[in-house]
């Protein structure tokens, strides 16, 4: 599992370090992980052309020490000094003695257009409310080069806690972060300015508690659903679905789509379009009259393509299971009545949908994900999926557990009723056993794999990606083991 600490821990943990090892030691590990990665990425480092662009902060140090590094082995090394009385001494001294130079910021723009290799040092993890003009106009410089491009810690413009970019920021093709990931790197926007992410391990002792973590196949295959030797489809959990209209029947058969690969033993639909669901799975338990008919669940999805039926909606929202309410589903609720609940609830909301539920603009939404889905979850006391290009779970609670964080998927999910599978195979997960927080993630990452097998780099649709929920599993679960259900 990947993990990311705010800059509050980060600081913590190097005070506690730097405090028993010799001075300037922590330095040194890091600048050495610099250089090895920009060493790396310029395949040959002798008579190559490197800038390194350098701020006030130990961030600039590092770049200067990895600089003289660099300059070692035969690299043309320059640095631009943005804040020439205030540059890291020791780092500078270490450049100028390996044979680098020092530029100003006005006369950058030549050695950047020119060079192979571009080191941002401007502005460190703490840097927070965009960029300085004189850096704003280098960074604009930076997008405009043909170099490759490394940025120290995270890149200077995008905040580390937040993830938000506010004005011009540098579009790193690498960033070598130090000891564990930042927040920003992992959560959109700046993690599309992160490119690849390289971890240089320096020795710090963290909390076993993250503020941001990311799931990887070895954590889904322990959390997957595995049933016994004795297990029966009611034991392996029944999920119930809520979901189509007259008007939308395919969202009922997307969503039931999602949920038959999800792992239940079972799958009731009720709505109006139980012939199109019959049709396309007629393994599906139909009834038309209304959720507290419809038999025993283990967990309900409502929502998907209801229309305006909010006493389904409602109905659902009673039952002393876990709950999922997506799309129309979120309209419809009544968020006293979700606060209330005793049971798990998990809202799957894109970001258009959590701004309608915060009353914001869909841009703040968008600029400030990680905001937007903690204030949602603790204004529904709710575990909530915000769904985009990274999907964020967020379990209700200051402080409780992690956010998790999703990047499985592709922009070709993008496209109509893929949320309907995503809710559906979270709702099955649901039943089988698995918390809100477990079910969402879990089901964000099958669900990107599988988009991006249907995918393969071309348009698809939402029923190929439900079509490739098998192979998703079985990509990450190959041999068995997962987690017992239904003994």
């Amino acid at each position: 599992m990947r993990t990311a600490y705010s800059v509050e821990t980060v600081r913590a943990a190097e005070r506690e370090l730097m405090a028993r090892l010799p001075e300037g030691a922590l330095m040194q590990r890091a600048a050495a992980g610099l250089a090895a990665a920009c060493a790396d990425l310029l395949g040959r480092v002798y008579g190559s052309r490197v800038v390194l662009l350098v701020g006030s902060g130990d961030n600039g140090g590092d770049a200067l020490y990895a600089g003289a590094r660099l300059a070692g082995r035969g690299a043309g090394v320059a640095a631009v000094l943005l804040a020439p009385e205030r540059t890291h001494a020791g780092g500078l001294a270490a450049l100028r003695r390996a044979g680098g130079r020092t530029v100003l910021a006005a006369d950058a723009e030549e050695l950047i257009l020119r060079c192979d290799l571009v080191v941002d040092g401007i502005v460190g993890i703490g840097g927070t409310g965009g960029l300085r003009p004189e850096a704003a106009a280098l960074a604009a410089v930076v997008e405009r080069s043909r170099a490759a491009v490394v940025a120290v810690d995270l890149p200077s413009g995008v905040e580390a806690d937040s993830g938000e970019v506010r004005g011009t920021a540098v579009r790193a093709d690498l960033t070598v972060t130090f000891g564990t990931h930042k927040p920003g790197l992992l959560v959109d926007p700046a993690r599309q300015y992160a490119g690849s992410v390289r971890l240089v391990d320096i020795g710090l002792e963290l909390p076993a508690e993250a503020e941001l973590e990311a799931l990887q196949d070895v954590d889904v295959a322990r959390l997957l659903p595995t049933p016994g030797a004795e297990s029966d489809k009611y034991r392996r959990g029944v999920v119930g679905i809520v979901a189509g209209s007259a008007r939308y029947p395919g969202a009922a058969v997307l969503a039931v789509a999602g949920a038959l690969r999800g792992g239940a033993g079972a799958v009731r639909y009720v709505g109006p379009a139980g012939d199109e669901v019959l049709a396309r799975f007629p393994e599906t338990l139909v009834s038309d009259g209304g959720p507290r008919k419809a038999g025993r669940v283990q967990a309900w999805v409502a929502g998907p393509g209801v229309g305006d039926d909010a006493d389904a909606v409602a109905e659902v929202l009673e039952a002393d299971v876990p709950v999922l309410v997506d799309a129309d589903g979120l309209r419809l609720a009544d968020r006293d009545t979700v606060r209330a609940r005793r049971a798990p609830t998990l809202m799957t909301p894109h970001a258009g949908e959590a701004a309608a539920l915060l009353g914001v603009g869909r841009e703040e939404v968008e600029a400030g994900r990680l905001a937007a889905v903690r204030e949602l979850a603790a204004a529904y006391r709710a575990t909530v999926l915000l769904k985009g290009a990274t999907t964020l779970v967020a379990a209700p609670g200051d402080g409780v557990a992690a956010v998790r964080v999703n990047a499985t998927g592709t922009p070709w999910l993008a496209t109509a009723g893929s949320g309907d599978v995503l809710s559906g195979l979270a709702g099955s997960l649901l039943a089988s056993g698995l918390d809100g927080r477990d079910a969402g993630s879990v089901a964000a990452y099958l669900h990107g794999l599988a988009g991006r097998f249907a995918a393969e780099g071309a348009p698809t649709v939402a029923h190929a990606v439900a079509d490739e929920l098998g192979a998703a599993w079985r990509g990450v679960f190959p041999s068995g083991g997962g987690r017992p259900v239904g003994r």
